[in-house]
């Protein structure tokens, strides 16, 4: 017995606030029904990341996958991309054990 073929996604992660989820926009191009003009249009996924290791701005490679909650219905395969380290982010790695005097 053969199953449907498995839906995949790549997009760039939004939000990852939530525990083991990551909010995943995938945007594809397509032509206005009525004009033909290109237009691009944003799709948001809930996507399960098992272990924390998304970060925003990453690119990810998702799938469809069983209902996993009420509203997360693919998993994050893998990381495609980092995302560049910003500046303005706090890094807690960087200062851990020196004290300040």
């Amino acid at each position: 017995m053969e199953r449907g073929k498995v839906k995949t996604r790549v997009g760039i992660v939004t939000s990852n606030k939530m525990d083991k989820t990551v909010i995943v926009d995938v945007t594809h191009a397509m032509s206005h029904p009525k004009y033909g003009k290109p237009i691009r249009r944003v799709s948001r996924f809930k996507a399960h990341d098992k272990n924390n290791e998304c970060r925003i701005g990453d690119k990810v490679f998702i799938t469809e996958s069983r209902p996993l909650s009420r509203t997360k219905r693919w998993r994050v395969s893998k990381i495609v991309e980092r995302a560049a380290i910003i500046e303005g982010e706090p890094q807690e790695i960087l200062n851990e054990g020196e004290s300040a005097e």
